[in-house]
C-alpha cells in the first residue's frame, strides 16, 4: 500500500503554514465554502443536549430514513432505510463493501486516472486492482468494450465515480445502464452528487440493484473533518456488514448525526452545494476558456502520479505573498 500523496502534501502545507508560510491549497478536495447555518446551529445543540454516547452501529434511524427520502427525491429510486450503513466517512464503508465482495486474489476494476485509494482499499482486502485506462480522446469517458476485455471470472466488483475524480465528468445515462448490464457488483462513489452545474447526476441505483453506493456530506455540505459518509447496499449484505461495523468502527459519530439530519430537513442544508457551485460558471469559465489547452496525443504532459513528486516545488510559497517561486 502507498501513501495517499495528498495527505501527504497537506501535512507538509499545514506544517509550513505553521510556520508563517502562506500556502495556496491545492491538494484536497476541500469546498471553498462554508458549511451552513444549521449545520453550525446543530453542532452546539448535539453537543449541549449530550448527545454524545453510542448510536445504533447502523446509524442514527431517522437519518438513515431521511438518506433514503433523498434518493427517492433525487433519483426516483426506493429502498429501505435498513439498507443503509452510516460510517466515519466514505472511506470504512468502501472498506466494508470491498470485504464483503472479495477474497483474496480476487480481482477488482478501476479506472486510471481515478480516485488514489481505490487501488490500496482493493489491496487492503488482498484483492488485486484492475487497472482501466481513460482517454483525452473521449473526453475520460468509459468505454465499455475495455471494460469487457478485462472481466475474468475473478472479477468481483467494478469501481465508478461520477462526477469523477479527478475529471469532473459525468458518466453517460447509457454508459451507466451498460455498466449495470455486466452482471458484476458496481461500486458507485457518488460523494459529489450535488456539486454539479451543468448537466443531471445520475445515480446506479436507477440502473441495478446489485450495487453498492458510496457517499457522504463532507463534499455536497463541506463537512470534510466532521467525517460522516454512507453506504447503501444490497439487503443480502446488510448483516455482515453491521457485524463489521460493530467490530471495528462500533458507531457512526453521535454529535454528527443529528447534524446531518438536519441538512436533509433545512432548505438551506439540502442546497448548499449547488447554490455555491451554480455561480462559478459565469465567474470562471471565460478565464479557463482563455488558458492554455490540455497536452493530449502526441504531446504528453506530466501523469498525474508524477505531480505528487513536484510537491517541493509547489509548495515553496514565499512568505506572506500567494505566489508560487
Amino acid at each position: 500500500m502507498t501513501p495517499f500523496i495528498v495527505m501527504e502534501v497537506l501535512e507538509k502545507a499545514q506544517a509550513m503554514e505553521r510556520q508563517g508560510i502562506s500556502i495556496i491549497h491545492m491538494e484536497v478536495g476541500e469546498p471553498d465554502f462554508d458549511v451552513p447555518q444549521c449545520v453550525k446551529d446543530a453542532v452546539c445543540r448535539a453537543v449541549s443536549c449530550g448527545q454524545t454516547h453510542y448510536t445504533h452501529s447502523l446509524g442514527d434511524p431517522e437519518l438513515r430514513q431521511e438518506i433514503a427520502s433523498l434518493y427517492r427525491r433525487e433519483y426516483g429510486v426506493q429502498f429501505s432505510p435498513d439498507q443503509i450503513v452510516v460510517s466515519s466517512g466514505s472511506s470504512p464503508a468502501i472498506l466494508m463493501a470491498l470485504r464483503v465482495l472479495c477474497q483474496p486474489g480476487d480481482e477488482v476494476l478501476v479506472f486510471n486516472p481515478g480516485y488514489a485509494c481505490y487501488s490500496n482499499f482493493v489491496l487492503a482486502v488482498n484483492a488485486i486492482p484492475v487497472k482501466i485506462d481513460l482517454n483525452p480522446e473521449n473526453g475520460f469517458q468509459i468505454d465499455i468494450e475495455s471494460v469487457r476485455q478485462k472481466i475474468t471470472p475473478r472479477t468481483k466488483a467494478i469501481f465508478i465515480n461520477s462526477p469523477s475524480n479527478p475529471f469532473g465528468t459525468l458518466i453517460e445515462p447509457e454508459t451507466m445502464k451498460q455498466i449495470a448490464s455486466l452482471g458484476i457488483p458496481v461500486l458507485s462513489d457518488e460523494i459529489y452528487h450535488g456539486l454539479v452545474y451543468e448537466g443531471r447526476p445520475h445515480s446506479i441505483l436507477e440502473y441495478t440493484d446489485n450495487a453498492f453506493v458510496l457517499n457522504g456530506f463532507s463534499k455536497r455540505y463541506a463537512m470534510t473533518g466532521l467525517r460522516l459518509g454512507y453506504l447503501v447496499a444490497p439487503q443480502r449484505y446488510m448483516r455482515t456488514l453491521q457485524i463489521m461495523q460493530q467490530n471495528l468502527f462500533i458507531c457512526a459519530p453521535s454529535d454528527d448525526e443529528p447534524i446531518h439530519l438536519r441538512t436533509q430537513r433545512r432548505p438551506e442544508g439540502r442546497h448548499s452545494g449547488n447554490t455555491g457551485v451554480s455561480r462559478r460558471p459565469k465567474k470562471h469559465v471565460p478565464h479557463i476558456q482563455r488558458a492554455p489547452p490540455v497536452p493530449r496525443k502526441g504531446t504528453p504532459g506530466p501523469r498525474i502520479q508524477d505531480l505528487g513528486r513536484a510537491q517541493g516545488s509547489i509548495l515553496r510559497i514565499r512568505r506572506r505573498k500567494n505566489v508560487f517561486s
